[in-house]
């Protein structure tokens, strides 16, 4: 009886779960005839953006170092960016759109409702994408950090380089003082120098906001499991200090009884 009923939630579980899909997809298409063509891959973007907040922001913010907004890593030159920062992650499977408050069960079908009902907040004028920079960034690695090895192109490798190294003379230029020359030294390092098909690819060799996020919930995890072993320890230590000062008064008291009068 009770796995009939375990098997009947399984089922309702993914039928309710087929009907979401459903009912985002027609609503989709409904939305369809409102939608406009913008020449620039969200989804790349989306990916440059990651490299830049994961790998770069967190020694900007060390150094306490305002981009500037001609730089094109400066958020104001993502096209997506005040979208993006209109998605709400409910649960594992329900999405919501920060302007109007839809719920969607999948964050494409978000995506596709902000190009078509929300494309009016675009500023498309100004031909901002930071898709344009994926060659610097290394979004490919991004969007599939498991991607197979492929033969290195000489000519896309140099060009690729180049940009990533303008980008460091036109966000961090040397002669903006020492913060600047250590970010410039930074981000060749981080980005540029992996531009090679020389040798082996070193893709972030300074790590990001995951390596410390990941480290410091390793530090944290230790040390909350030492602190109970600490107080245990003291427990004990305590415990035996007691017994021991009471085992001392027994014998002493033991002591006073059969000393001769």
């Amino acid at each position: 009886m009770i796995l009939k009923i375990v098997c009947s939630c399984w089922v309702f579980f993914y039928l309710w779960q087929d009907v979401g899909e459903h009912v985002a997809a027609r609503t989709v298409k409904q939305e369809e005839g409102h939608a406009h063509k913008v020449h620039c891959s969200r989804e790349r973007s989306r990916a440059a953006w990651q490299a830049i907040e994961e790998y770069l922001m967190p020694f900007v913010e060390r150094e306490q170092y305002q981009i500037s907004s001609k730089c094109r890593l400066h958020p104001s030159n993502d096209l997506f960016r005040d979208q993006e920062e209109h998605k709400i992650h409910v649960d594992i499977n329900e999405w919501k759109c920060g302007y109007c408050k839809k719920h969607f069960r999948a964050e494409k079908y978000l995506d596709q409702h902000f190009d078509n009902r929300h494309y009016n907040l675009l500023n498309i004028s100004d031909g901002k994408c930071l898709a344009d920079l994926c060659g610097a960034l290394h979004c490919d690695f991004m969007m599939d950090s498991k991607s197979t090895k492929t033969k290195c192109n000489p000519a896309a490798v140099a060009k690729n380089r180049h940009l990533c190294e303008s980008l460091a003379d036109s966000c961090f230029p040397l002669n903006q003082g020492p913060s600047a020359s250590r970010l410039h030294e930074l981000f060749l390092h981080q980005f540029c120098d992996a531009h090679t098909c020389s040798g082996k690819r070193n893709l972030f060799p300074k790590g990001g906001k995951k390596t410390t996020s990941v480290f410091y919930l390793a530090i944290s995890i230790l040390t909350m499991m030492m602190i109970p072993l600490f107080y245990l320890i003291v427990y004990l230590h305590q415990s035996e200090m007691r017994k021991g000062t009471q085992e001392l008064r027994r014998i002493s008291k033991v002591g006073k009884k059969t000393k001769p009068s």
